[in-house]
């Protein structure tokens, strides 16, 4: 492993653990919210739709608020919340597919002992996430290639929120975090073929599934669910 990581939870590795239900769910405390759309997005391929019918997700502790697929779940809290509170919310597909997760309140801690090859198949910068510094940025990015092997037992492929993409000619093993009150903060996941499911990439290497993942209607929708991350209210 080329991080160390402290208290990261999901972000170790793909996770299995799914929501039952195929509708939209919530805590009690949380809120949900239609929001009507008038066209239907196209996917990056410009030859499937990406949904059409969108929601509103506000965190159960009232911090965060984000747009989301009225077909997908939500359950928050996911799991135990650490000391202090926090988020902890789960998004799941119909089929009950963890696509994503949203935590906060997070001990985090790294060390680059490796660096890999790499590619950032899409960035975008999140300027309402911005905490008095540079804002940080959307990203779906790989490492390793068919020259250099990424780093062994972590998948090395993820989309999500991070404090900037890489530069230069190589870099350390993904860690998606970004700052938010009163730690760090994360909203997103390691590809995982078994999640998120690529249509005529079965029989490809993981890197060129998660590349052609890129394309799909499912995975735009992750990504506009992940980039309309902002405060709540």
């Amino acid at each position: 492993m080329a991080l160390l990581f402290t208290g990261c939870g999901p972000q170790a590795g793909p996770t299995t653990t799914a929501s039952p239900s195929p509708t939209v769910t919530s805590a009690a405390t949380g809120t949900t919210t239609a929001v009507p759309t008038a066209t239907v997005s196209p996917s990056a391929t410009g030859t499937a739709p990406a949904s059409a019918a969108w929601t509103s997700y506000t965190t159960a502790d009232g911090k965060l608020t984000f747009e989301h697929p009225t077909a997908w779940s939500v359950r928050d809290p996911a799991g135990e919340l650490p000391e202090g509170g926090g988020a902890f919310a789960e998004v799941t597909n119909q089929a009950g597919k963890p696509l994503a997760t949203l935590r906060t309140n997070m001990a985090t801690g790294s060390t680059c002992l490796e660096r890999f090859p790499y590619e950032v198949l899409e960035s975008e910068e999140l300027p309402l996430l911005a905490q008095g510094g540079p804002a940080p940025w959307f990203v779906f990015e790989t490492r390793g290639n068919d020259a250099a092997a990424g780093p062994a037992n972590t998948p090395a492929a993820a989309y999500g929120i991070a404090w900037a993409a890489p530069t230069g000619d190589s870099a350390c093993a993904i860690f998606h975090f970004f700052t938010w009150p009163p730690t760090a903060a994360m909203f997103g996941a390691f590809y995982n073929p078994e999640n998120n499911v690529t249509p005529g990439a079965e029989s490809l290497p993981y890197l060129e599934q998660a590349k052609k993942y890129a394309a799909t209607p499912e995975y735009q929708d992750i990504k506009r669910m992940i980039t309309s991350l902002r405060p709540a209210g």
